[in-house]
């Protein structure tokens, strides 16, 4: 039931900002059957709109440069993977240089690499499900758990999935990539331990102690 428009901004500034190479970037899609076909459709027409190119020049640019090769041959392992798997390619596609351009690729199962592995890179990819229980499932399916994203109208039924997706961060009706100070920011699983941020930050640097004095005759049993 959620707001497809809503979703697609939301997923696409989450998956390409900054080209993907973000911790909190959004890795996966997970997507209701029910409404797959609409939202690859409108995801995929976004992501090739945006522009690919050196940031430095005056013309606007979303996806600058990746940090170097070793992310374009990986990413490029991934999607040969996928579409050999029988995965579809939406948009993009490999890359020869550091300038990738923002892909996706639909229909993504667990015997895929892209499914279990980071691509760090402008390289996303849509699961479908069916129902919701399927979608916290598939959620949960990963070594990962730092930052993820619920999109729904029924805003309690919304809430009820994100409690139950494990990972240290959860945005309902936002993207994965949000970020604010005084909040606790960390990950759970493979996504390392502890929290910075806020209160909370200043507690992971500081040994809680007990310390007493005794103001008053105090009885012992021997």
């Amino acid at each position: 039931d959620a707001n497809i428009e809503d979703a697609v901004n939301g997923a696409a500034f989450g998956a390409f900002a900054n080209s993907g190479q973000i911790c909190m970037s959004t890795e996966r899609i997970i997507v209701d059957q029910k409404i797959a076909d609409e939202f690859v459709k409108k995801f995929g027409d976004k992501a090739k709109a945006l522009p690919v190119g050196d940031p430095r020049k005056p013309e606007p640019v979303v996806l600058g440069s990746v940090i170097g090769m070793g992310t374009v041959h990986h990413c490029n392992e991934l999607i040969d993977d996928a579409l050999a798997k029988g995965a579809k390619l939406v948009c993009g596609g490999k890359a020869d240089t550091t300038l990738m351009p923002a892909t996706v690729l639909d229909h993504v199962t667990p015997s895929m690499r892209i499914y279990h592995e980071e691509t760090f890179g402008p390289v996303k990819c849509v699961v479908r499900v069916n129902g919701v229980e399927e979608a916290i499932a598939c959620a949960n399916d990963n070594e990962y758990g730092l930052s993820s994203a619920v999109f729904g109208g029924d805003i309690a039924r919304a809430f009820n999935v994100a409690r139950k997706i494990d990972s240290g961060i959860c945005h309902v009706n936002g993207p994965t990539v949000h970020d604010e100070a005084q909040m606790p920011f960390g990950g759970v699983k493979g996504s390392g331990i502890g929290r910075f941020g806020g209160k909370a930050g200043i507690a992971e640097f500081t040994e809680l102690r007990w310390i007493t004095l005794q103001t008053t005759p105090r009885h012992y049993p021997f």
